[in-house]
């Protein structure tokens, strides 16, 4: 019998899930999904992340401000996250969803930066893992892990990149991100990645409702389907798929204490 598992990277404060939160955990665990952290992406919505997390037993949070949130950030939004990281709570398990975006128009790069160090010095300085964002940044996000140098480290969202990028972030002590992109039989490198990595460096994760898996186009992402996240990763992994869930479940667990 496989591990339960655990969505690592769920926004499950935005639709479908809104009003709709027990029916869909109850989904979510017909499919062998245990828990799931609910990703924050910018202050205003710090208290209903936690809010769910406080409300629902399978649910974690994390709190952060997202890179593409970088326009509407001030000073004092800072000072909410600390505020919120300052009362310890043991449903909170993570700074996140943070990083880096070169991709969207007028990314803002110096404040994105200097957002991103700010964050890191909160989670090093509350003894806590980082989820980060990261799109045609690789190595520059690499190099504020270095220079920032977390005990916790983190996980790499979403990981699209090269073999040589996600080896350097591993070197790090980062975990790598396993999602929807890599279901695509046409995201040749991501899988052909995915399949060399240690196996000891991956987490599963949605990203719901974004990034869905194949089959499922056009339609919201959900929990349940890390199931499918996972059948894929068998796919191409020469490990058995209860090793594979296994070892993945206690990455969590060592990632994120839960």
């Amino acid at each position: 019998m496989t591990a339960p598992f655990v969505d690592t990277h769920c926004h499950f404060d935005f639709a479908p899930f809104c009003g709709h939160e027990t029916q869909s955990l109850q989904q979510a665990a017909a499919a062998g999904v245990e828990k799931l952290i609910a990703v924050g992406v910018s202050a205003e919505r710090f208290a209903g992340v936690m809010a769910l997390a406080e409300r629902h037993v399978p649910v974690y949070a994390a709190l952060g401000i997202h890179p593409m949130a970088v326009h509407e950030s001030r000073d004092e939004h800072l000072e909410q996250l600390e505020a919120w990281l300052g009362q310890r709570s043991g449903k909170l398990v993570a700074v996140g969803e943070i990083g880096l975006d070169l991709y969207i128009d007028n990314p803002q790069f110096d404040r994105q930066e200097a957002m991103l160090d700010a964050q890191l010095r909160l989670a090093r300085r509350y003894d806590l893992p980082v989820i980060l964002h990261s799109r045609r940044t690789h190595d520059k996000l690499a190099m504020h892990l270095r220079r920032l140098d977390l005990p916790r480290t983190g996980v790499i969202h979403g990981f699209a990149g090269s073999e040589q990028q996600a080896q350097a972030f591993i070197k790090a002590g980062y975990l790598i991100g396993v999602g929807g992109t890599m279901t695509y039989e046409r995201a040749t490198k991501t899988r052909r990645t995915l399949s060399r990595l240690p196996l000891s460096s991956l987490l599963l994760e949605t990203d719901s409702p974004d990034m869905p898996v194949q089959g499922f186009q056009g339609e919201p992402n959900r929990p349940e389907r890390i199931h499918n996240v996972w059948q894929r990763l068998c796919e191409i992994r020469k490990e058995s798929p209860d090793e594979i869930a296994d070892t993945i479940r206690d990455n969590t667990r060592r990632l994120f204490g839960i």
